[in-house]
């Protein structure tokens, strides 16, 4: 009975963790998957070992895979070299665009929108793993607790699905003509960032990346107004 019981308790576990795994960006899914399947592992490892139908040197290897798979991220931020190797020399450069809500950023080469959820049903989604229903949802959520997160979106949205009817969304972005609301306080960090720019740029630098970027926002080619006036108040900021 005592050991039904514990394994009704595991089931349990492992369904729990199961589900709470599916809820998880889709993004971050395969490695809750993983820790999922060691743990299962592990368990199934303990219980053979204490049952005596495995030998402890079979057991002390599991946890060593285990030790190794869970230090793997630490080992990584450690050694930079490692973590270049994994993710590439560099990545192409890209603007970047933050609200309370979201984080966009604009690929500098293709003028390809991205981003991921800061706030709301959503946190920690990429907007590309997101289907029209859950953009919709997060659009309402924008709506209501922040203007610039919704203009964001917006643009985001006219990109991905041109030619829809982004009339509502637009509607409840406010009216301040897509200028957004309150950014007299951007940092010089801030300002760099949107424009793809490092510490060093240079006034000319400066310029040249705010004409190209603005020529990514062109109407034509899914452009944004809500990214172009971040973009021209990033500008007047660092050359003002």
């Amino acid at each position: 009975m005592p050991r039904l019981i514990l394994l009704l308790a595991i089931a349990a576990l492992v369904y729990i963790l199961y589900q709470r795994a599916r809820r998880q960006p889709p993004h971050k899914r395969r490695a809750e998957y993983i820790k999922l399947g060691l743990i299962v592992a592990v368990v199934v490892v303990i219980g053979l070992t204490l049952t005596g139908r495995m030998h402890w040197i079979g057991a002390a290897l599991t946890g060593l895979l285990v030790v190794i798979r869970q230090m793997g991220p630490t080992l990584l931020r450690l050694f930079p070299m490692l973590g270049s190797l994994k993710s590439g020399a560099s990545g192409p450069q890209q603007s970047t665009v933050e609200t309370d809500c979201l984080r966009v950023h604009l690929d500098h080469h293709s003028g390809k929108l991205s981003g991921e959820v800061l706030k709301g049903p959503f946190t920690d989604w990429f907007l590309d793993e997101m289907d029209r229903t859950q953009l919709d949802e997060l659009m309402q959520y924008c709506r209501r607790e922040d203007t610039d997160s919704a203009q964001l979106l917006s643009g985001y949205l006219e990109q991905r699905f041109p030619g829809a009817d982004h009339g509502q969304q637009q509607a409840g972005s406010g009216q301040d003509g897509g200028q957004g609301a309150g950014h007299s306080g951007m940092t010089r960090k801030e300002a760099l960032a949107i424009l793809g720019l490092g510490e060093d740029a240079s006034d000319d630098e400066i310029s040249t990346a705010h004409r190209s970027l603005m020529q990514k926002l062109h109407p034509d080619r899914g452009g944004s107004d809500y990214l172009a006036a971040r973009i021209n108040e990033a500008k007047d900021f660092l050359l003002g």
